[in-house]
Parts: C-alpha cells; structure tokens; sequence
C-alpha cells in the first residue's frame, strides 16, 4: 500500500477525459486508413457511396432534357439523313438514355449496406460509354458538308455528359472518349483549313470540359470532408455533452450524499460534544468539589475550550454546506443594521479588551430600518469582528463604520492593524479552509471558512463583499446592502384631520432613499 502512486488510483477510476478523447480519434485514423486501403478511389466507403449517389441523383434528374434533346437533334438531322435513319438513331439514343436513368434509380433504391461500389461503378462507366457512342453515332451518319453542326452536337453533348458525370470522374472520361474520336474522324472526311481549326476548337473544348469535371469532383470530395469533418464534430459535442450530463449527474449525487453525509455527522458528532462540553465545564468550575491536583482544573478548561472550538467548526461547516448547496432560507424582517452591529461589538469587547485592544465606531444614527435576516447579518459581523480581534496585535485598534452607501444602501466596514494579506493571497483566504502565510505565522487558530461564509450570507442578500489589504497596514472588509433592501418610515397620519368617509390607505414598502 505504501508504493500506491496517484497514476494507479487513476487507473483504477477509469481512463481519463483525455485518454478516451485519444483513444477515439486513433481508432477514428485507423477505420478511415481502412477503408481508404479497401477503396478503389482511395477515398473512404461513405465517401464513394455519396459520389456514386450523386451521380446516380444528376443522371435520374436529367432524363427528360436528355430524350429532348435526342428528339430536337434528330428533327434537325433530317435535313440531310433519311427519316427512317434519324428515327432509328435517335431511339437508339433514348434507349441508352433511358438505360442509364433505370440503372441510376435501382442504385438509389438499394440500401448503402448491401451494394457492391466496384459493380456498380463499373456498370456506369459501361453506361456512360453506350451513351456517348450513340451520340457520337448520330452525328457521324451525316454527309461532309453537315461537319459544323456535327461539331457543335460534340460540344453540347460533351458538356452534359462532364457536368453529369462529375462525381464519378473514370465514367466522364469514359463518356468523353467516343465524342472525341467522333470529332477526330470528321478529319477523314475532310482537311481543309476550316475543318481542321473546328475540330482543333472542339476537342479543346472536350478537354476544358474533362478539367472542369475534375474541379467539380475536387470541389464534391472538399464538401463531403467538410460535412463529414461537420458530423464528426456534431458528434463529439453530443459526446461531450453526454458526458457533461453525467458528470452533473454525479456531481449532484455527490453534494446530496455530501449533505446527507454532513447532517448525520452533524447530530452523530454534536450529541457526544455535548456531554463533553458539560462535564467538562462541571469539572473546570468544581462543582461537585475541588480538584486533588489543581492541574486537572487547567485540564478541564483545556477540554472545554477544544470542545467550543470543535463545536464552531461544526457549525460554520454545516452553515457553509447549506449556503453552497443553496439550501440556507433566509428569515427576513425590519432590523436595524446599527443596532445589530452594536450588539456584536458589545459581545466581542471582552475578548478584546484582554488584548488590549480597542473599538472606534462610526454609526449613521439615521439609517432606517433594513429588511434582511437578522440572525445572518448578526453572523456576518461577528466573524468580521471576531477575525479583526483575531489579527489585531495587542494594544490595535478595530475601526467599525456603518452608514450610507453612494447608491442609497447601507454599508458595515471592519478594519483592522493586523499584519495584512499580500495580494496574491486573497484568492486563498476567501476560499473554503483558506489562510494567508502572515495569519497563519502571527493570528489565533482558525478555521479559514469565516470569509466564505460571510460571503455567501452577503450573497443570498443580494449584496457586495470587498475585501482591501495590503501586508503590515491591516485589513479591511466592506458589506453592502443594496438600496432595494432599506425601508423608509411612513409619515404619522393624523386622524382628526383625516375626511370620515377616506378610505384606509394599505401600507406599503417604501424606496430606499
């Protein structure tokens, strides 16, 4: 048990956050450096299948432009052919168009899983072929002198066939192939000057087509990583919020189990302290008789005071517990701050005195009555008291000060010469069981939950905590109350002059002046 390392209590619990996030993203590289092995693209599965079905969407939603315009080439082709070669040819072309629309929608119909990529992308490469060579083919039954508008049947045809088998870029090559030989071979035909430049324009025009193709299937693989890369991080959001929802879920569980855990030890603890506390002070003040050794007496208050002072942790505890847990209700009603702060000052003055130490007080006689708990603003001031009677050196002073805020609330300061808090120790006292360096050298024993409590109270009043100190000039601590908590006396309502038949005026919470 001695060689047991904080790593293997780690263990123990589980991975961490980090080494799942790890783990995840390594099995993530190698299910993609799979599939991209298994593919004949290079490129995942999800990926080929999303290209194989946007072809299959372009070449199923493109049918009916197609047979039209297989219907308006062959109208215009009677110009120079036979009607019955026109017919034939352009049924030749409806067919294959037709062909590739029935192979297109059985793909889409098929479920991803059950589909074979390579088959089917052979299929539509075969396709593609058959389409373009039966385009080609009509244009190449003309006469020589039809050559332009051959030319220009290449061009369009080529075009729809680039931009509709973009995705897929072995099939648009494979559809390319027989126009552009059929553009080539009106060469046989003829070589003159003019022939040869169109045909020049027109496979450039080909090839400037079979590149855009190649962008527009760069462009398709970008936006499908990209929605990809999307999904994936929609999932590790999800994941994470998962996670997120059941660390809360936990952390609830453990502040319940925390309060449970608090309120039993509260009672289980409380009851024997309290036969501690009594006997002990039975036997320091010699009830039942003095002592045979006085050194019990001093024993007995020994006892006694640790006793007090378990029993304050205790109950500062459990008060910081219900303030953090939300769970403190606050009794409120009209108190007068100056009163309460006086009362406080009065019990701590003994405590003072046997240090030498000394109140100045400045109170606003004048302040009205403020609406707040007043056995909480009791406790707050008494542990600001009680931590300036703390870290004040014999023979000090504590200055206290109540009054008037700038806003129209009221304010309680405590200030004493104690040896301070450096600067970057205010974040360790005003947390929970915090102490700074020089209190820890030069004050009484403490706590450390004396600011956080009077934090908290201050909080669920609504109002500010301000802590000021600096090393070996003292510490003061400021508590606002907000405006919206004073309340103004009513004017006295003088009855013999009030009209008889004036109905009562209902009393009402008055603005803080």
């Amino acid at each position: 048990m001695a060689d047991l390392t904080a790593e293997m209590v780690q263990r123990g619990r589980g991975p961490s956050s980090q080494e799942v996030a790890k783990r995840r993203g390594i099995a993530r590289d190698m299910r993609s450096a799979r599939e991209r092995l298994t593919s004949t693209s290079g490129l995942e599965r999800a990926f080929d299948h999303e290209l194989l079905r946007l072809y299959a969407q372009y070449r199923a939603g493109a049918a009916l432009p197609l047979l039209a315009l297989a219907v308006a080439l062959a109208a215009a082709s009677l110009v120079w052919l036979r009607p019955v070669t026109a017919a034939l040819w352009c049924a030749g072309a409806c067919g294959t168009v037709v062909l590739t629309v029935w192979l297109a929608r059985r793909f889409l119909r098929q479920p991803p899983e059950s589909l074979s990529l390579a088959r089917w992308r052979r299929a539509f490469i075969a396709a593609e072929f058959g389409q373009s060579l039966a385009w080609a083919m009509m244009l190449l039954v003309g006469v020589p002198d039809t050559g332009t508008f051959a030319l220009f049947g290449l061009v369009i045809v080529a075009a729809v066939t680039t931009m509709l088998a973009a995705t897929v870029p072995i099939a648009a090559v494979s559809g390319l192939m027989p126009l552009m030989l059929a553009a080539l071979s009106l060469l046989l035909h003829s070589r003159d000057t003019d022939t040869v430049l169109l045909v020049v324009m027109t496979v450039c025009s080909q090839l400037f087509f079979a590149g855009l193709a190649r962008r527009l299937y760069d462009s398709a693989v970008g936006t499908l990583q990209s929605r990809a890369e999307k999904d994936a991080i929609f999932a590790e959001l999800e994941q994470a919020k998962a996670n997120s929802d059941e660390a809360r879920r936990r952390a609830e569980e453990a502040n319940l189990a925390k309060s449970r855990f608090l309120a039993t030890m509260s009672h289980e603890l409380r009851t024997p302290l309290n036969a501690i506390l009594g006997f002990s002070e039975v036997m320091k003040n010699e009830v039942f008789g003095a002592h045979a050794a006085p050194a019990y007496r001093e024993y007995a208050n020994d006892i006694h005071d640790s006793g007090m002072h378990l029993l304050t942790l205790i109950n500062e505890i459990l008060d910081l517990s219900r303030i953090e847990a939300g769970r403190y209700d606050l009794t409120e009603e009209a108190m007068q701050l100056a009163h309460t702060v006086e009362e406080c000052r009065h019990m701590m003055a003994l405590r003072a005195r046997s240090k030498g130490q000394s109140f100045a007080s400045f109170v606003d006689e004048t302040l009205p009555r403020l609406w707040a708990d007043e056995r909480a603003v009791r406790q707050i001031v008494l542990n600001l008291l009680s931590n300036a009677v703390k870290f004040t050196p014999p023979g000090g002073e504590i200055v206290i000060k109540v009054g008037w805020t700038a806003s129209g609330g009221q304010y309680v300061s405590v200030k004493d010469s104690g040896p301070g808090i450096p600067e970057d120790e205010l974040g360790t006292v005003m947390s929970s069981f915090g102490r700074g360096s020089l209190a820890i050298k030069t004050a009484e024993q403490g706590s450390g939950l004396g600011l956080p409590i009077v934090k908290g109270l201050v909080d669920l009043h609504g109002g500010h905590f301000q802590l000021k100190s600096k090393p070996r000039e003292g510490t003061e601590v400021i508590v606002t109350f907000p405006a919206s908590r004073g309340m103004d006396a009513l004017a006295a309502v003088d009855l013999a002059a009030a009209p008889p038949a004036a109905a009562p005026v209902p009393a009402r919470r008055a603005r803080a002046a």
